[in-house]
């Protein structure tokens, strides 16, 4: 396995590769992102991997300066899991003096995470628009936590002809529900024995619409009375929207996103589920 950190050594090692597979990640590795590495190495001939932790997708108020890093762990779960190129480069190659150049997705990052966090996803786009050109990978795995995520990056590669498939896979789950998240490291004892209600949330839902229920605003319901029940956790937003659009629905006639982001002590976290389709 090879640690490159400039973008002309990328390209250089990137020759004769082939088809090549691309796990993004800011880091701080967990199963999750090893799952998309196994499905890539399954998937490709070679298989590389990014570790960036990008400033410009995280707000003025927000947690870049303590986001979880441990490069040398990180590493050695990548080696250990077949990885033959790991771009690891710093803010300064990314974005050189006099970078003035962003990439905004419209209409679906008006919504949700993107409502909460302005210029969130421009800061998503545009790296991952400079990772896909540096790194030029066959196809790109990301995981389904990261649901609008998912729906912005697929317009984008859409929109401009990337040569790119992206691969979304299913969200890996700790046993009691929580998904992995490198954010989890924040948690108190007490708020981790809190956070499963997300996903019980999410599950009252799904039963209900698998019990026949299309009302979108009584699927909401269902979600916010499981959070209610538990004092450690603030909501910022429970939806139920249409899984392309991320439009807030009235009533499920096909596929929904249904979704939460909360608030446990100084840790905000996300998950979804899949409603239909």
């Amino acid at each position: 396995m090879r640690l490159i950190e400039t973008v002309a050594e990328f390209r250089a090692a990137r020759t004769g590769l082939g088809e090549l597979g691309l796990v993004p990640t800011m880091g701080y590795l967990h199963e999750g992102h090893l799952s998309l590495v196994a499905r890539a190495r399954a998937e490709c001939v070679a298989v590389a991997a990014s570790i960036f932790v990008n400033p410009t997708q995280f707000g003025p108020n927000e947690d870049l300066a303590r986001y979880p890093r441990d490069l040398p762990r990180d590493l050695g779960l990548l080696e250990a899991a077949g990885v033959d190129l790991v771009f690891a480069p710093q803010p300064s190659e990314v974005y050189p003096p006099g970078f003035d150049t962003v990439i905004e997705v419209r209409g679906v990052t008006d919504v949700l995470e993107g409502a909460v966090r302005p210029g969130h996803f421009a800061g998503v786009a545009t790296v991952v628009a400079k990772l896909f050109n540096i790194v030029q990978p066959t196809r790109a795995y990301f995981g389904q936590k990261d649901a609008q995520q998912s729906v912005v990056i697929r317009k984008l590669v859409r929109d401009l002809n990337l040569p790119v498939e992206v691969v979304v896979a299913p969200t890996v789950r700790e046993t009691d529900g929580l998904a992995l998240s490198s954010r989890n490291s924040y948690l108190t004892r007490g708020e981790r024995a809190a956070a499963p209600a997300i996903y019980r949330a999410l599950n009252a839902a799904k039963a209900q619409f698998e019990g026949g229920e299309r009302e979108a605003e009584a699927l909401r319901d269902a979600m916010r009375a499981v959070i209610a029940a538990e004092p450690l956790m603030r909501v910022d937003y429970v939806s139920v929207a249409d899984a392309d659009s991320l439009r807030e629905l009235t009533r499920v006639e096909d596929r929904a996103l249904a979704s939460m982001a909360v608030r446990l002590g100084t840790t905000r976290l996300i998950d979804n589920l899949l409603l239909g389709g």
